[in-house]
């Protein structure tokens, strides 16, 4: 399934329109998606099930790397408490039968009840269900407790940005007044805690995403869209095309700034696939494999400095990468047999390339990423 984002340029709570627009992302960024990555439990690969997706391990786990921003996904409990959870519906088992029931129907106690429990009980264990029907136990190498935003704001390293999926369903109509309510619990977490933490909003909604630009200007908005390769009947929701537009009139972008291209998917862990977009100027990758990632990102920095030395825009970014490398080498521990977990060398790319001709003379573009749930 492929996705795609049109977003307003990326800011750290700044309240002024031309400072908002005149952001653009200085670097070649990247974002461990839900911490660590994804949980598929489903596959083979063991990777893809060693920490739990959405937890506060999972988001301090991959802060460990040198990586600027994790993903997470958000909705709101009943009681109006925003919390980090991926799927619409809390499966569990009860007497051999699998109960299913949506997240945003039950307090914060009951949700926090499901899975591992600080005091080491498990009263409650996950189930996930898959998009074909079928339905796993959620187990993981490394398990770790449900979480709210708010914890996540606390306990979650400082070193990384958060990248806040509004999270919606697909197949309910939500009405302003839904949407505001949910939008302002969210808000007044992050107001009261986000601090100098960077922070950018995505939401596959167009109407909550028109709506949280409206509620505030201190961070960008990232409006989410699948391209086309799946239809709604919100045809908003069904091109690049219509993404752009949004951005665009819808107030996530200023007059003379430009969108950002930014990828997601499961191509995003091979080393050939990544090379190409950091070529064609993508101005930053979502990934699951955040240490696999974090290598292939090193070795193309210092490809570029090898290859591009008579390129003093190019030079400049990799000594602006290396000078990050000395400093995270110097406070980041080493790891088991006293090495480190992976090089800690620096992706570092100026976002300035569109994803075509035509965007790149309009100083467009998207935002696209594909994954497997």
């Amino acid at each position: 399934m492929a996705l795609s984002v049109s977003s307003a340029k990326f800011s750290s709570g700044v309240e002024d329109d031309k400072k908002k627009d005149e952001f653009g992302f200085p670097k070649f960024v990247v974002m461990g998606h839900r911490g660590f990555g994804m949980n598929i439990l489903q596959s083979p690969d063991e990777k893809m099930k060693s920490i739990k997706e959405n937890s506060i391990l999972s988001f301090n786990v991959a802060a460990d790397f040198p990586i600027d921003f994790v993903e997470f996904d958000v909705q709101v409990t009943r009681d109006g408490c925003p919390v980090i959870f991926h799927d619409i519906f809390m499966f569990t088992q009860e007497k051999g039968v699998i109960t299913e029931k949506r997240v945003t129907e039950m307090p914060l106690h009951e949700f926090l009840s499901y899975g591992p429990q600080k005091d080491g009980a498990n009263v409650k264990p996950m189930f996930r269900k898959t998009k074909d029907g079928r339905i796993f136990e959620w187990k993981v190498m490394k398990d770790d407790p449900l979480c709210t935003l708010q914890d996540a704001f606390v306990k979650v390293k400082r070193s990384v940005g958060f990248n806040i999926e509004l999270k919606f369903d697909d197949n309910t109509v939500y009405g302003e007044e839904k949407l505001r309510q949910t939008l302002d619990n969210i808000l007044k977490v992050v107001n009261e805690h986000a601090e100098s933490r960077p922070i950018i909003f995505s939401n596959f909604h167009p109407d909550a995403a028109l709506l949280i630009r409206n509620m505030q200007i201190s961070y960008p908005v990232f409006f989410l869209t699948n391209g086309g390769s799946e239809i709604y009947k919100d045809v908003r929701r069904n091109s690049f095309d219509e993404a752009i537009k949004i951005c665009k009139e819808g107030g996530l972008q200023g007059i003379d700034s430009r969108l950002s291209l930014i990828s997601y998917g499961q191509l995003n862990n091979a080393v050939e696939v990544l090379y190409l977009q950091y070529l064609m100027g993508v101005e930053g990758v979502i990934v699951d494999m955040v240490m696999e990632i974090s290598e292939a990102i090193a070795s193309i920095s210092v490809r570029n400095k090898e290859d591009d030395e008579e390129d003093d825009g190019r030079k400049s970014m990799i000594m602006f990468g290396e000078e990050r490398t000395k400093r995270m080498n110097s406070t980041i521990p080493r790891g088991p047999k006293n090495r480190r977990p992976g090089p800690y060398k620096v992706k570092r790319q100026l976002g300035s390339t569109a994803r075509s001709a035509d965007l790149s003379a309009r100083r467009e573009s998207a935002f696209s990423r594909s994954y497997i749930d």
